[in-house]
């Protein structure tokens, strides 16, 4: 087989699909007969400088995938079988691959780069290829150059796959000299500057040490600031993509160097290549990132147990960072608007003036408006937009005290712009103003609002005007008027402003939907977004509006479930469309169906929904499947016990959507909908309950299902309990025993980074959610005395939550809640238990004592039930 494993791979590109697929399945025969030979073959194939330049770029490419996969469980067991495999095998292929590194073949050298860092990532973590930093480092002595890039790339690779903890610092400090070296200006070779530089990046982590030493990190500064004034554009960018990375890691040591750094990116933004200017306004975005985050978690106030401090890099700045700024503004593309994924530097300068905004509030308006002012009325239309752009830029961030009589006087103008202004630009930039006005400027929340009975209606009229603009301001417009109606979301059922229009702006809305050229500029998604926000902010009097659009919406659905014999970029697009057609549908049923006063007219329509979305999971789109899934979830809610009736049939796709793990988001929807049949059909979900317990069991029980669904998976647990109530006895001795397995296993976060903590967080509720359902499902039943002998772990499992210094409030909500439930459900025959745990004593005194009144709420509520029970 290896004889002829050149010209399989070469099969394997072939354009006839009959000799792909056959290469495809000798490959798999190949790797499940004998994979140690087939790792072999690969490696040597890659190394063989005989071979030709495509082969060996796939055979590299099939053996960096062998060792690593997106999916967690997956990645898992590659891991695995490359551990198992005899180490005769591994020393040959890691030397196979170390070689390629000379190669004369950049390609075969960049692919073996990139499998020699993914077998570092398994192997350094178990201590194991001790010599390969010494072996790496070793070439970079060596000539050619084109080996000195390799290796360069290689440690680049490395850091950026392995966990700074498994490599250890006399390697870290070798590495870093290598790559410092490799950067500096006295190296002749471009190539190997670049690999450098870029290596720098992934290193940076590796660094904590070094930048804690002045001497150090003074001269690795220096040689990247040296670097962004490389001859070579790409070693600049890199340069600079570094500088960010350093802004974003070691923010705290910056202070030395920031004077410089900005002289060195104030140059860039004014004069250099495109991809290197927007590294260095990155950098002040990044700053700006950082500011935001120190004065958002510290308010301002760094005394006492504070050991970060916000230098105000951003403040100090000021007066040189927004005049750059304001100038990038001028530098539009001329169809920067039509281009959904445009970047350039007036957008990178708007964003980075909108974050400075955020960072020092109010001191940025003096500064920013006479560009305003001196440039919004010009005859070139690339000022008009500029000073438009900048006026968005700056709202979110400083009071509505200041910004409000700035807006007042800005708003007609604005509006006046919106119709009349010659230039598209302008209009987009223009209506997308107006939206963050809307946003920031406008609600229930503000003493003062921008929006008026006097000028509400001649907003209305222009933005609806508006809709029927070229898409891309079309599309803005819908956006300012999306957030015009989530301002009055909150004014409760009665009258609402916009209610003398509602007719015409849902009927312009719908209007836009139906667009020839809806699919250009995210018009069609804009439109319904916008469609969905008017509908919540529907009052009473205008539900029956609402209704009138039920039928349309079903029709339009109807059709696209009709259509026939399409290519596959429209089945996409209709794929896109049933998805926002039924997110339409589920919030129409949630608005019409919560009100009693539209709720029994609007059921009428229930039967043709329910058809409409089981046709649905017919289709193949996962994307219509969860907006399905999340409508028939708000149309059980909204009829209650009566949607019995649709279970039989609609069982099955239930079970077909928790069975989905590969579109996880998909069973996450699914089990968030069996909570939603829980509440509405209550003990007449029993039939169904054997099929979905084992189905969650065994999601829970399975390593491949993404981890992001577990949580939800305990909650739902709960919710079958409340509903079934003493009829849950038969699964307490599967489910029990999970949930005290998983309790154990998150006993203890110390340790952990954020992102874990968060996770752990999350599945702690899920499971005391869990407990808190089957205790109130079983109250007041004969049944009760089953939990008893669970009780003493769960206590326990609480008690040790209670020493848990990562706790946030939603977690010690539910858990002093489940401590109350406990009480409250097995009564005097739990006192000694609740007597003696900490949760009952210690941790309820600190939910009394908290400053959040659900806290303390469900703090009181466990009190009562803790006293009955010890009092009996």
């Amino acid at each position: 087989m290896a004889m002829e494993v050149t010209q399989i791979l070469l099969n394997a590109q072939a354009v006839d699909g009959s000799v792909r697929k056959n290469a495809e399945e000798n490959l798999k025969q190949f790797q499940e007969q004998n994979l140690p030979s087939f790792f072999i073959s690969l490696a040597g194939e890659l190394a063989n400088e005989e071979k030709p330049v495509e082969s060996r770029r796939l055979a590299g490419l099939i053996l960096k995938n062998a060792l690593d996969a997106k999916e967690q469980s997956r990645k898992y067991e590659l891991v695995q079988r490359w551990l198992s495999l005899d180490v005769v095998t591994k020393v040959q292929i890691k030397a196979c691959l170390i070689k390629t590194l000379s190669s004369p073949s950049s390609d075969a050298r960049s692919t073996a780069s990139q499998v020699i860092a993914k077998v570092a990532s398994i192997e350094l973590p178990q201590k194991q290829w001790p010599e390969l930093v010494g072996t790496l480092l070793s070439n970079i002595h060596q000539l050619p150059a084109h080996t000195k890039q390799a290796t360069l790339e290689t440690l680049g690779y490395i850091c950026e796959e392995v966990s700074p903890d498994a490599v250890d610092q006399d390697h870290v400090n070798k590495i870093l000299t290598a790559v410092i070296q490799g950067m500096n200006s006295s190296e002749a070779n471009n190539d190997v500057r670049l690999a450098a530089t870029r290596a720098l990046y992934n290193a940076l982590g590796f660094a904590q040490a070094n930048f804690s030493n002045d001497m150090e990190r003074d001269y690795i500064m220096r040689v990247v600031c040296e670097a962004t004034l490389s001859p070579v554009v790409k070693i600049r960018q890199a340069a600079f993509e570094c500088l960010v990375a350093v802004s974003s890691t070691y923010y705290e040591k910056l202070a030395p160097y920031i004077h410089d750094i900005f002289n060195i990116t104030l140059k860039a933004v004014n004069g250099d290549e495109e991809p290197v200017a927007l590294q260095a306004i990155e950098f002040w975005s990044s700053i700006c990132d950082e500011e935001i985050d120190i004065l958002d978690e510290y308010g301002g106030d760094f005394s006492g147990d504070s050991n970060i401090t916000c230098f105000y890099f951003i403040k100090q700045a000021l007066p040189l960072l927004i005049p750059m700024l304001l100038d990038t503004l001028l530098k539009q593309e001329e169809d920067q608007d039509q281009d959904e994924g445009a970047w350039n530097i007036a957008m990178a300068g708007g964003t980075c003036l909108g974050l400075v905004a955020r960072t020092v509030g109010d001191e940025i308006i003096p500064l920013v408006l006479p560009f305003i002012e001196s440039n919004i009325t010009k005859p070139l239309w690339r000022q008009r937009e500029a000073a438009t752009y900048a006026f968005g830029s700056i709202l979110e961030g400083p009071s509505p005290d200041k910004l409000i009589p700035l807006v007042n006087v800005a708003l007609n103008f604005m509006l006046t712009a919106l119709v009349k202004d010659p230039n598209n630009h302008v209009k987009d930039t223009t209506a997308w103003t107006l939206g963050r006005m809307f946003e920031f400027l406008h609600g229930s929340t503000l003493d003062a609002s921008i929006i008026t009975p006097s000028n509400c209606q001649e907003i209305i009229t222009v933005l609806l005007h508006s809709m029927k603009d070229v898409p891309n301001v079309a599309e803005k417009a819908c956006g300012a008027l999306y957030f015009l109606a989530q301002g009055y979301e909150d004014m409760g059922p009665s009258a609402s402003p916009l209610s003398p229009y509602f007719q015409d702006i849902l009927q312009a809305i719908y209007a836009v939907t139906r667009r020839e050229d809806a699919g250009e500029s995210r018009l069609r998604t804009a439109a319904y977004e916008t469609l969905n926000e008017v509908v919540r902010c529907s009052t009473d009097e205008t539900a029956s509006i609402v209704m009138q659009l039920v039928p349309h919406i079903m029709m339009e659905l109807h059709q696209t479930l009709e259509a026939q014999k399409l290519s596959s970029d429209e089945r996409e697009k209709q794929n896109e469309l049933q998805g926002l057609l039924c997110g339409c549908l589920q919030v129409i049923i949630q608005k019409l169906g919560s009100s009693d006063a539209t709720k029994y007219a609007f059921l009428q329509f229930s039967d043709q929904l329910m058809g409409l979305f089981l046709r649905i999971f017919g289709s193949i789109s996962a994307t219509a499947h969860e907006e399905a899934m999340l409508a028939i979830g708000a149309l059980a809610y909204a009829t209650g016990s009566n949607f019995e009736k649709y279970m039989p049939e609609f069982y099955r796709y239930l079970e077909m959507g928790l069975q989905n793990f590969e579109d996880y988001q998909v069973c996450a929807i699914t089990v968030g909908v069996v909570g939603d049949l829980c509440r509405a059909l209550e003990d007449k979900i029993f039939p169904y309950c054997d099929g979905i317990m084992t189905q969650l069991l065994k999601n829970l029980s399975s390593n491949q299902l993404h981890r992001s669904v577990k949580p939800p998976l305990f909650s739902c647990f709960g919710d079958i309990a409340l509903a079934i109530g003493e009829n849950f006895d038969k699964y307490l001795m599967y489910t029990m025993p999970m949930l005290q397995n998983a309790a154990d296993l998150l006993a203890h976060t110390s340790g952990a980074d954020d992102d874990m903590v968060e996770y752990t967080n999350f599945l702690r509720n899920g499971i005391l959610e869990a407990y808190s359902g089957i205790f109130q499902g079983f109250k007041g039943s004969p049944k009760t005395q089953l939990l008893m002998p669970y009780a003493p772990r769960i206590l326990q499992f609480l008690d040790s939550l209670c020493m848990e210094e990562n706790m946030d409030d939603v977690l010690m909500k539910t858990a002093i809640g489940v401590v109350g439930d406990l009480a409250d459900t097995l009564g005097s025959s739990a006192s000694p238990l609740i007597q003696n745990s900490v949760s009952s004593k210690d941790f309820l005194n600190k939910c009394l004592a908290s400053d959040n009144s659900m806290i303390k709420e469900s703090a009181e509520w466990a009190k009562m039930a803790i006293s009955r029970a010890i009092s009996f």
